[in-house]
C-alpha cells in the first residue's frame, strides 16, 4: 500500500481529535492484514475497553479518546503490557459506568499501536483490531472489567470464488457511486478503497465506515460467514445510495431558486443584525412571536382557523402599508384575550356570610338573597341566572357588595361606569374598518384582568344615554342575557366570545329610566337605605375606623359615642347611605390629626357637645312630637330618599264660602289624598256631628310646614282626613300618636310602603301609638323586635275606626265656635 500508519496519524492528530469519551473518530487502513489473527494468539482473558457510538472491526486502526478512571487505568497498563485489549460497543451510550449487561457479547481483540497524552489531560490512543471474540464470562469489574472469551469462528472469504469477485465488485462499486454522491468524504477514500485486495478486509472497512447506527454495525461484526457479512453490507449500502440519490434530486430541483433565495436570506440577516442593533422587532420576527404565541392558545377551532387566515393575511402585508399596524394592534388583542382561560371559583358559603357580614353591617335581606343566587350557580355549575340589579339611593353599598361577592368567589373585580355613557360602539365596539377602531368596554375589561369568568359591575345602568349614536341599552340586553351572551360578537373582535361564564351585577339609583326590555333581563334588589341604629353601628364598626387610619392616627387618639355619633346622623345628615357620614366624621377626625401635629392637647373622647363646635350648627332640626291642643293638628308619617320622617299637617276653619286651600309644596298624590279626604268627611259628616252646611259657610285650608320641601305619595290619606275631622268637630287629636296609610272614597284604608323607616322615625320623636292598615301588619313582622318595643299599633281597616282611636271625646280648650247663620238656615227650611 501506497498509506502509511504515519501519514494517516499525523494529518489526524493535528485536526481530528475529539475531546468526546470514547468516540470514533476516522477509522484508517494501515496495511493489508490477514481476516484474523491465528485463534491460539487470543488470550483466554481480555481486559475490555467499552466504547460507545463506534464499533471496531478486525484490520481497522481507530484513535479513540479515553476519560473515564476504570478506562485510563485500563489502557496505561496495557500499553506498559503485551498492549492487547478487547473493544466492546457500548448498548446504552449514556451509561458512564458499565457494567457486563450494558455491554454487546462480541467484540474486537485490539493492539494499543500509540498512546498520547494531550495537554487537557485527555489519554487518546490508537488501536488496531485483529480478531474478534465473545464474551463467555465477566472475571472482574474493579479496576477495571475483566472477562473470559473464546474466538469467534470465521468463514472466510476466497479471492478466487466468482461469487465472492462478483461480492467485492459490488460492494466497490456501491462505494465508489456513495463517494461520488457525497461531495464531504474526502477524494483519498477512492485511492484507499482501489488499493484493498483482500475481500475480508473490504467488508470490515465499509462497515466500519458506514453511516448507520451502532446497533446495525454490531450486527454486521457479529456475522461468521463472510459472504453473509458481505451480502448484508451491500443491502445496507443501496439503501444509503437511495436516500443519497433522493437528496441530490431535491437538491436539483431546488437549485434554480438557491441563489435569489439566498440573496433574499443574506439581505434578510442583514436588515435584522440592523433591527438588532437598534432593539427594533423586524415584521417576520414579530409574525413569527404572534405564531408562537397563538400555539399556546386555548381558543375555540373557528378562533384559531380566524387568527391563521388574519396573521396569513399579515405576512403578506407590506410593513410600510396603512393597514400593517391596523392588522398588528388586531392580533395582539386577539392574543391578549384569557381565551378558556378561567379562575378557580370558591364556593365556600359559610366563608361568603362571613365576608358579607364583615363589610356590611344590615342589609339582611339583600344578603340573603345574594347567598340564595351564589348557591343555586354552585349546585347548577353555571351562570344560567338572572342578572343581578341592586337598586337603592347613593351611598347604600350597592357597588361594594359587588366587591365583596368577587372577594368570596375569589373572582377578578371590574367595575363599569356606564353613567353618560351614549354610544352603542362603547358596549359592542368599532368595526376595524373605522380609524381609530377600539372594542367594546366589556372585552377591554376582561382583556385587563386576564380571566374568562370575572365580577362585571356595571355601575349606574340607570343613567345610560342615547342619540343619534345608538342605544347602549339596547346593546347591553344581549351581554345581560344568559341564553344569548355565551355567543356575544364584539364589532371589533368579529369572533363570538363567551360572556356566560361572567357574573354581571348591575346598579341603579332609579328603575324609571331603565328601558323596559333592559329590566325585564334583571332581577331587581332593593336597597332601601340604613336606619338610624343601623347608620350608628356601621360608623362604629367601619367608618371611624377606617378615618382614624387614613389620617395617620390610632384608636387612642380619638374616641367617638354613640351618642356623639347619633348626634352627627340626625342633626348634619340626612341621606339614605353614609357617604356624608362618612365626610363627617373625617372631618372630626382630622380636627384631631391638626392638634396632635401642632402638639396641642386636645380632649380624646369627643362627646356631642363637641360637635357643634367642630361641625358648626346645626344643618337639619330633628322632627320632635309636639304635644299641642289646637284642634286640625296630626301628626303623620312620610318616607323620603334619606329615610323615615314625622309629618305635621295642621287645618284651619276661616268664614267664607267653602273654599279649599292647600299648602305645602305637595304633589299631585297628595292633592288628590287631601280632595278624597273632604270628599267622604263631606258625604258621612253625620257620623260625626257634623252639620252640613259648615262646608259652605267656612273655608278650609290644609298647610304642611316646612313648605320649600318638597312632599307627594300615597300614604297621608288618613292623616288628612283625621286633620280636618278635627278641625270640623274641634275635638282634640290624641296625644303622641302618628298615623299613615291612604283612603278610598269608600272609607277603605289602604295599605302603604316604607313602613320601618316610618316606624324607625316615630320612635325617634317620641311617638307611642301608631295606626296603619291592616294589610301592612305583615311589614312590622319582618322589623326586628327591638325596634318596635315601646310602640303601640293599632291597625285598622276603615276610617271611622281611625277617628275612634285618634280623637279624644272631649274638645280643646276655648274652641272655635262654628255657627249657621240664621238666613242660611232659613233659606235651607224654605
Amino acid at each position: 500500500m501506497n498509506y502509511t500508519l504515519k501519514n494517516f496519524l499525523q494529518n489526524l492528530l493535528l485536526s481530528n481529535i475529539s475531546d468526546d469519551d470514547e468516540v470514533e473518530l476516522i477509522p484508517i487502513i494501515t496495511a493489508e492484514a490477514e481476516d484474523d489473527l491465528p485463534t491460539d494468539t487470543l488470550p483466554d482473558e481480555l481486559p475490555i475497553l467499552a466504547v460507545r457510538n463506534t464499533v471496531l472491526f478486525p484490520g481497522v486502526v481507530l484513535p479513540i479518546t479515553v476519560s473515564r478512571k476504570k478506562s485510563v487505568k485500563l489502557v496505561r497498563k496495557a500499553h506498559k503490557g503485551d498492549k492487547v485489549i478487547g473493544v466492546v460497543a457500548q448498548k446504552n451510550s449514556n451509561s458512564d459506568d458499565p457494567t457486563a449487561e450494558d455491554l454487546f457479547e462480541v467484540g474486537t481483540m485490539a493492539k494499543i499501536l500509540k498512546m498520547l497524552v494531550l495537554p487537557d489531560g485527555n489519554t487518546t490512543i490508537i488501536i488496531q483490531g485483529h480478531s474478534r471474540f465473545k464474551i463467555e464470562e465477566v472475571t472482574s469489574e474493579d479496576p477495571y472489567l475483566t472477562a473470559k472469551v473464546t474466538a469467534c469462528t470465521e468463514t472466510g472469504l476466497n479471492k478466487k470464488d466468482k461469487n465472492v469477485k462478483a461480492l467485492v465488485q459490488s460492494l466497490k462499486d456501491a462505494a465508489a457511486k456513495m463517494l461520488k454522491l457525497n461531495p464531504e468524504i474526502p477524494q483519498e477514500a477512492q485511492v484507499a478503497l482501489d488499493n484493498i485486495d483482500n475481500p475480508g478486509f473490504l467488508t470490515h472497512f465499509l462497515s466500519s465506515n458506514l453511516n448507520v447506527d451502532v446497533a446495525q454495525k454490531q450486527a454486521l461484526l457479529e456475522v461468521n460467514d463472510g459472504m453473509e457479512r458481505g451480502t448484508q453490507l451491500l443491502e445496507m449500502m443501496l439503501r444509503e445510495i437511495q436516500l443519497l440519490e433522493l437528496k441530490q434530486e431535491i437538491h436539483t430541483k431546488v437549485h434554480t431558486d438557491l441563489d435569489q433565495q439566498q440573496r433574499d436570506y443574506f439581505l434578510r440577516q442583514q436588515i435584522k443584525v440592523l433591527q438588532d442593533e437598534l432593539g427594533q422587532e423586524g415584521p417576520d420576527q414579530e409574525i413569527e412571536r404572534f405564531r408562537e404565541r397563538a400555539a399556546k392558545k386555548k381558543w375555540p377551532e373557528p378562533v384559531a382557523q380566524h387568527f391563521k387566515k388574519e396573521i396569513d393575511k399579515l405576512a403578506r402585508l407590506n410593513p410600510q402599508a396603512a393597514e400593517y399596524p391596523v392588522a398588528v394592534n388586531y392580533l395582539e388583542f386577539l392574543l391578549d384575550l384569557p381565551w378558556n382561560e378561567y379562575t378557580k371559583d370558591n364556593f365556600n358559603l359559610k366563608r361568603t356570610k362571613k365576608i358579607l357580614d364583615a363589610d356590611h353591617y344590615g342589609l339582611e335581606k339583600v344578603k340573603e338573597r345574594i347567598l340564595e343566587y351564589l348557591a343555586v350557580l354552585k349546585l347548577k355549575n353555571d351562570m344560567k341566572a338572572p342578572i343581578l340589579c341592586l337598586y337603592g339611593p347613593p351611598g347604600v353599598g350597592k357597588t361594594s357588595l359587588g366587591r365583596s361577592i368577587a372577594e368570596s368567589l375569589g373572582r377578578k373585580y371590574v367595575r363599569m361606569s356606564l353613567g353618560g355613557v351614549r354610544d352603542e360602539a362603547e358596549i359592542r365596539g368599532h368595526r376595524r374598518t373605522y380609524v381609530g377602531a377600539m372594542p367594546g368596554k366589556i372585552i377591554n375589561q376582561i382583556k385587563k384582568v386576564g380571566s374568562s369568568n370575572p365580577v362585571i359591575i356595571l355601575d349606574e345602568v340607570d343613567k345610560i344615554a342615547s342619540d343619534f349614536r345608538g342605544d347602549p341599552s339596547s346593546a347591553l340586553l344581549e351581554v345581560l342575557d344568559p341564553e344569548q351572551n355565551s355567543t356575544f360578537m364584539d364589532n371589533y373582535l368579529d369572533v363570538e366570545y363567551d360572556l356566560s361564564k361572567v357574573l354581571f351585577i348591575a346598579t341603579a339609583n332609579s328603575l324609571d329610566t331603565i328601558q323596559p326590555a333592559l329590566r325585564d333581563r334583571m332581577e331587581i334588589i332593593e336597597l332601601t337605605g340604613y336606619t338610624l341604629e343601623e347608620k350608628t353601628e356601621i360608623a362604629k364598626r367601619h367608618l371611624l375606623p377606617k378615618q382614624v387610619a387614613e389620617h395617620g392616627l390610632t384608636e387612642d387618639d380619638v374616641k367617638v359615642s354613640k351618642a356623639t355619633i347619633q348626634k352627627i346622623i340626625e342633626d348634619y345628615t340626612r341621606e339614605s347611605g353614609v357617604r356624608n357620614l362618612e365626610r363627617k366624621i373625617g372631618q372630626l377626625v382630622r380636627h384631631t390629626a391638626k392638634l396632635k401635629a401642632m402638639e396641642e392637647e386636645y380632649q380624646k373622647s369627643l362627646k356631642p357637645e363637641d360637635v357643634t363646635k367642630r361641625l358648626g350648627p346645626e344643618i337639619f332640626d330633628k322632627e320632635i312630637y309636639q304635644d299641642i291642643d289646637t284642634a286640625g293638628v296630626v301628626t303623620g308619617l312620610a318616607w323620603t330618599s334619606v329615610g323615615g320622617d314625622i309629618l305635621f299637617i295642621e287645618s284651619i276653619l276661616s268664614k267664607g264660602k267653602g273654599k279649599l286651600t292647600l299648602s305645602g309644596q305637595l304633589g299631585d298624590v297628595m292633592k288628590e289624598s287631601a280632595m278624597t279626604a273632604i270628599s267622604y268627611l263631606k258625604a258621612h259628616a253625620e257620623l260625626l256631628n257634623i252639620d252640613y252646611r259648615l262646608f259652605d259657610q267656612y273655608d278650609l285650608h290644609i298647610h304642611f310646614p316646612e313648605g320649600a320641601v318638597p312632599k307627594d305619595g300615597p300614604s297621608a290619606g288618613i292623616a288628612i282626613f283625621t286633620s280636618i275631622a278635627s278641625v270640623f268637630t274641634q275635638r282634640k287629636v290624641k296625644s303622641r300618636l302618628a298615623m299613615t296609610g291612604e283612603i278610598t272614597l269608600r272609607g277603605k284604608v289602604l295599605p302603604v310602603g316604607g313602613i320601618k323607616e316610618k316606624i324607625l322615625a316615630a320612635k325617634r320623636a317620641g311617638v307611642t301609638d301608631i295606626i296603619l292598615s291592616q294589610k301592612n301588619k305583615k311589614d312590622i313582622n319582618e322589623i326586628p323586635e327591638q325596634y318596635i318595643k315601646g310602640l303601640h299599633i293599632h291597625y285598622v281597616d276603615r276610617v271611622d275606626e281611625v277617628v275612634k282611636i285618634a280623637l279624644l271625646k272631649e274638645k280643646v280648650k276655648n274652641p272655635l265656635k262654628l255657627v249657621v247663620t240664621e238666613e242660611k238656615a232659613s233659606a235651607d227650611k224654605e
